[in-house]
């Protein structure tokens, strides 16, 4: 019988996505000794299956679609899309689902990578077995960091298995595009699969259970989508549930609560995401397994002075860059506790992830784009601010006509008419993406609305609707 390895480090971090890296980066600099436990590709989630393939996909189907609206160019691009190029130039941003450049970085910062399944057998302590069954027990002197992100969320539909069905991984993977593609679900892997297949040449049914699509940002910003997916072709049914799904000599048969039955030849479920800690020792320190995990603004685990939660298993914002911020602030809040620094915990302070409550960022990349940061105009109310919204037409700015012909969009300003900051922003239009930054550090930052009169946009480029917002606020 093999003896088992026994490693001691400062810190163990659970999980070789960004966010994990991002941990292991700030521990490192810190001069803490740092292990990274790995059982599938280093880089995870993001790097392969989510934030690059999806926007590998996107890029292509969302610059025809503005080269589209421009004039003396829109004639050259009415062909379809070269699928197998779109599909290649997928496969070089997912380097082929290969890790060696991102097992290259952690080396160059000096953390020690331990490829296997790691649970937790203890405080402070993790089991890897490795791909040869072998066993290494990590210890931790300071830290132990779960960073194992979330899995798709399939429903519990009777017989689901055997039909094989899409997640969100398959639909960022798949090697050639199928005929017809059912997807069910309203939010961002929806509408933006939905966007990238039905571009590629499939003919999409999306079945979306509740009213609306992005049901998490203001309404108008899921009725624009829903619009031009409609437009390109697509078949959106809003308040519609799928009751059953049987796969029949190959093609796939959805039955909705309305008794409509719809065939294709793939179907994905964008349902939502469960945290990957099924698996991972919860129950040997008094955590259920397969839940999320509660953490305080320093990522710290609640009764767990050594445990942090990093990134989408901690269910605050499941985001690439919002785990990858609290990457960072777990990072150095671990460095501060074990170096017996004071720790600066409050709102706003270098250990303080208090974004997560008043600042996060997102953009879908739909054709259009939509972006926002903050609270909308029902989360503000409905947490007690006395706010206003302010709206403007995006077509009404000189940049956006410049930008596409039949330029559709539509901005919001939420501000608190207490303190006269903003507590929210809405974009929906082509290149709104490339916006939302402005008004992330306005958000975050609070920015007075006296002072934001100060930060004058470059003419003309889409950056002007800011100017048109302050003008609609002062005239409400």
């Amino acid at each position: 019988m093999t003896e088992t390895e026994t490693n001691a480090y400062d810190v163990v971090v659970l999980g070789a996505g960004p966010v994990g890296e991002n941990v292991a980066d700030r521990t490192r600099a810190a001069g803490l000794t740092t292990a990274v436990v790995e059982s599938e590709l280093v880089g995870g989630e993001c790097s392969y299956w989510a934030c690059m393939p999806s926007k590998a996909l996107l890029r292509p189907v969302i610059a025809r679609a503005d080269a589209r609206r421009v004039p003396g160019l829109s004639q050259a691009v009415q062909g379809p899309l070269d699928a197998a190029a779109v599909l290649a130039h997928r496969d070089y941003y997912t380097s082929n689902w290969t890790d060696d450049g991102q097992v290259g970085w952690l080396d160059s910062i000096g953390a020690d990578l331990h490829r296997g399944h790691g649970r937790l057998t203890g405080p402070r302590t993790v089991t890897v077995t490795g791909p040869d069954g072998a066993e290494r027990v990590l210890t931790a002197r300071h830290a132990v960091a779960v960073c194992t992100g979330s899995r798709a969320a399939l429903p519990p539909l009777p017989g689901l298995d055997a039909v094989q069905p899409w997640t969100s991984r398959e639909a960022t993977s798949a090697k050639t595009v199928p005929g017809r593609l059912i997807v069910v679900g309203g939010g961002v892997v929806a509408t933006e699969m939905a966007t990238v297949w039905q571009a590629l040449g499939s003919r999409v049914t999306l079945l979306v259970r509740g009213k609306g699509l992005l049901p998490r940002m203001e309404p108008f910003a899921g009725e624009l989508i829903a619009e031009a997916l409609t437009e390109a072709g697509a078949d959106v049914r809003t308040g519609t549930s799928v009751e059953s799904v049987t796969r029949e000599n190959g093609t796939v048969v959805a039955v909705t609560d309305g008794g409509d039955r719809i065939e294709a030849d793939e179907i994905l479920f964008a349902t939502g995401r469960a945290p990957r800690t099924d698996d991972i020792g919860l129950e040997t320190i008094g955590l259920d397994p397969g839940s999320w995990l509660t953490v305080d603004d320093s990522l710290r685990v609640t009764g767990h002075d050594w445990l942090y939660a990093v990134g989408d298993v901690n269910h605050r914002a499941l985001l690439t860059h919002q785990g990858k911020y609290q990457a960072r602030i777990a990072g150095a809040a671990i460095a501060a506790r074990a170096t017996g620094e004071d720790l600066a915990a409050q709102p706003w302070g270098a250990h303080a992830a208090t974004a997560d409550h008043a600042a996060v960022p997102q953009v879908v990349f739909t054709d259009p784009e939509a972006a926002a940061v903050g609270l909308s105009l029902a989360e503000a109310e409905q947490a007690g601010h006395r706010v206003k919204a302010v709206d403007v037409d995006l077509s009404s700015v000189a940049g956006a006509g410049l930008y596409a012909d039949g330029y559709r969009g539509r901005a919001r300003m939420v501000v608190d008419v207490e303190d006269e900051i903003l507590r929210g922003v809405t974009l929906v239009g082509p290149g709104v993406g490339e916006l939302i930054h402005s008004a992330t550090i306005a958000v975050a930052g609070q920015v007075p609305i006296g002072r934001l009169w100060h930060a004058v946009p470059s003419y003309p480029t889409i950056s002007e609707v800011w100017l048109r917002l302050l003008e609609a606020y002062r005239d409400s």
